[in-house]
């Protein structure tokens, strides 16, 4: 888990997924010669910080977001969020602005319903905060900040030496409402002609998804994926004996969205590992489920 433990240390909040994107070209051009296929790399102009890796003759594509939420500074002492994060007074914050690196913490002010945070100075307006990392690993569970989605990205990593042929696709600004996955997804499909794709991402425990028992595949969130296609995956991980479990929500989304709402005939499915803790600085996810997870893509992958 030395990867994963890595990926969660940086810094990459929607709209800076930079560092991000340097971590895994360096990751890839390092360790590509022990993969069983060496892909063609494809980033930089028309990209912006997203990042191609093509395997062979791709037939699918599996997405996976580089961005994680956090805080912004705004003016003086306030704080606003970027996407989602819970927010509780104490938690330990971490960045840098041109004075230096910074270690504060977040006080939210139920009076006037604003997040703030303490510091010996004042940070500078724009400097994004992110939580403070803390992995920490079980025999059953690893526990952290930003597994949503250092895990997605560390599980196609794991896919990435063995596929012969398919695409991995990082992208940029999830968390924040997408952006990136409408461009790349219209270059994979002119340039491969792939329409069917893997949405690497994580999603949450409730009362139907449990910790331990397999991987979620998605029959839905706020929107409906071709059944056809669900089902074809759900037959894979049946007559593979990889463990599973189904989700059906009402609300949510992922990357999956942007294919969802393009003019080309995507077939897409949400497929991940269900955490605890959404968001916060403790997100925790059970290994059965990575295990399963990452099983379960490399079968897809080969199958589909």
């Amino acid at each position: 888990m030395q990867l994963l433990r890595d990926l969660c240390q940086i810094h990459a909040p929607s709209g800076n997924e930079v560092r991000m994107k340097e971590f895994l070209l360096s990751y890839v051009q390092e360790n590509q010669a022990k993969w069983k296929v060496q892909p063609q790399i494809n980033h930089g102009k028309g990209f912006q910080d997203c990042l191609l890796l093509v395997f062979g003759q791709p037939r699918t594509v599996i997405f996976a977001h580089m961005d994680s939420i956090g805080f912004m500074v705004r003016y003086g002492k306030q704080l606003i969020r970027i996407g989602g994060p819970d927010a509780e007074t104490g938690y330990r914050l971490v960045g840098e602005d041109s004075q230096g690196k910074i270690e504060c913490t977040l006080v939210v002010d139920e009076d006037e319903r604003e997040l703030r945070y303490e510091f010996e100075r004042e940070i500078e307006r724009g400097t994004e905060l992110v939580f403070k990392p803390d992995f920490r690993e079980t025999e059953e569970n690893v526990q952290c900040c930003y597994l949503d989605n250092r895990l997605g990205v560390w599980n196609v990593l794991q896919v990435a030496e063995t596929l012969e042929d398919g695409i991995i696709a990082f992208g940029c600004w999830e968390e924040t409402g997408g952006g990136s996955v409408g461009y790349l997804a219209k270059y994979i499909h002119e340039n491969y002609g792939v329409t069917q794709a893997l949405i690497s991402d994580i999603t949450w425990v409730t009362e139907g998804v449990h910790a331990g028992q397999g991987v979620a595949i998605s029959l839905r969130d706020s929107l409906i994926p071709r059944r056809s296609f669900v089902q074809k995956i759900i037959r894979v991980a049946q007559e593979a004996n990889i463990p599973f479990q189904v989700e059906v929500e009402s609300a949510g989304g992922s990357d999956g969205k942007e294919l969802h709402y393009g003019n080309i005939p995507w077939d897409w499915c949400f497929i991940g590992a269900p955490e605890n803790n959404v968001h916060s600085p403790d997100e925790i996810v059970h290994k059965k489920d990575i295990y399963a997870m990452v099983d379960l893509y490399k079968l897809l992958m080969q199958k589909l």
